[in-house]
């Protein structure tokens, strides 16, 4: 099977560039190009491409408002160029949003070793999103600083059950471990206690399919979160802030020390790796750079996991979301190892069914679930049911 490309950029030299790129792979045919976004969407509705590559910033209409219009008349998986800078990073999510599929950076070695590397990253993403149902998507609104605050005390009917009056009980480290289905029940929240953290690893696609579960966690969601998802340095600081502007659970990007906290999610710096060290109660983050160059994802989701199984032992509820490649795989093996329970994202509703299916082949995920489930399905699982 061939896929068809439509390349969009201001630039000739940059749309000749990528069409070479492209079609140096025999699996790849560029079947037109575009300048600016208004041509885009008039030749996504006429060449209908299985694939677009598109810029941000062009004139007569921009990245974004032509990833909008395509996605209305003629839905297509689309790619994003990105410089790597905040405003670059914050125009990229709000592409995201639109409905594209995934993003790289305009520059290509940015992503790579070397020039072989980056031409395989590109056509490779390329050949991944293929063939995927475009979706658009809408945004969530954002709750204001007064809802947040006082969310967990509403009267609103379908935010009494993510009310919690008093805090779970602790364990006391010198009592037993108890069995993985005890319960401990509060005035309105039955918390799960098989779990003291919830862990996810995600790669392309991710963006989105974080927002779209992080946002139907309440505010006093009872465990910290430690998340990877596969993205340059310049980006996690955004993401971090849009999420935790749209979300009813504090996001932020992890800084090296940080004491895990419920209801509160810590997203992987780009560029770094990021471990859970100490012991379960009292864990910390360390944040560090990683020059070696014996692990090709910084961060990676499978040093993060192998840390929490150290650390939480059993006590994990590890989710491997959309994604390229087999990273988590062997971090969630260990997790298993040590009693934790792993879910994977299910093939259907993936950008990229690599990350998840890596686990769910190796026989390590034991439940497969929707994007559209996976949200209800956590709040079930730590103790929101209904």
């Amino acid at each position: 099977m061939t896929v068809s490309v439509l390349v969009v950029d201001d630039s000739a030299f940059f749309r000749r560039r990528v069409t070479e790129i492209l079609e140096s792979n025999s699996q790849i045919k560029v079947i037109g190009s575009a300048n600016d976004g208004r041509q885009a969407v008039e030749q996504a509705k006429s060449l209908r491409p299985d694939v677009i590559t598109m810029d941000i910033e062009m004139p007569v209409m921009n990245g974004i408002d032509a990833v909008r219009e395509i996605m209305r008349d003629a839905p297509c998986p689309i790619l994003m160029f990105s410089s790597l800078t905040h405003e670059g990073a914050t125009a990229t999510l709000n592409a995201l949003e639109a409905g594209a599929a995934d993003f790289l950076p305009k520059k290509f070695e940015d992503v790579a070793r070397n020039r072989e590397e980056a031409v395989k990253t590109l056509q490779d993403r390329v050949i991944a999103i293929a063939g995927k149902p475009a979706v658009r998507r809408s945004t969530p609104s954002r709750p204001s600083a007064t809802t947040r605050a006082t969310e967990s005390t509403s009267e609103r009917p379908s935010l009494n059950r993510f009310a919690r009056k008093t805090p779970p009980p602790t364990r006391s480290s010198t009592r037993e471990p108890e069995p993985p289905t005890t319960r401990v029940t509060t005035e309105r929240l039955t918390i799960n206690r098989a779990y003291q953290v919830l862990a996810i690893g995600t790669s392309t696609g991710g963006p989105v399919a974080l927002q779209k579960i992080l946002t139907q966690l309440p505010a006093n969601f009872p465990y910290p979160i430690v998340m990877v998802q596969h993205m340059p340095a310049a980006f996690t600081k955004a993401f971090s802030q849009r999420l935790d502007g749209l979300c009813k659970i504090s996001v932020r990007e992890a800084e090296d020390g940080d004491s895990l906290q419920p209801g509160v999610a810590y997203l992987a710096p780009g560029g770094k790796q990021m471990l859970v060290e100490g012991r379960a109660g009292a864990a910390r983050l360390r944040v560090r750079e990683d020059n070696s160059g014996r692990v090709t994802y910084k961060p990676s989701v499978d040093l993060t996991f192998a840390s929490l199984s150290k650390v939480y032992g059993g006590k994990v509820l590890g989710v491997i979301l959309t994604g390229m490649g087999a990273d988590g795989r062997e971090g969630a093996r260990m997790l298993k190892d040590q009693g934790a329970t792993i879910w994977a994202q299910d093939e259907a509703s993936c950008v990229v069914y690599g990350m998840p299916q890596a686990v769910a082949s190796a026989g390590i995920s034991s439940r497969n679930v929707s994007l559209n489930q996976m949200g209800s399905a956590l709040l079930t699982e730590v103790g929101y049911g209904d």
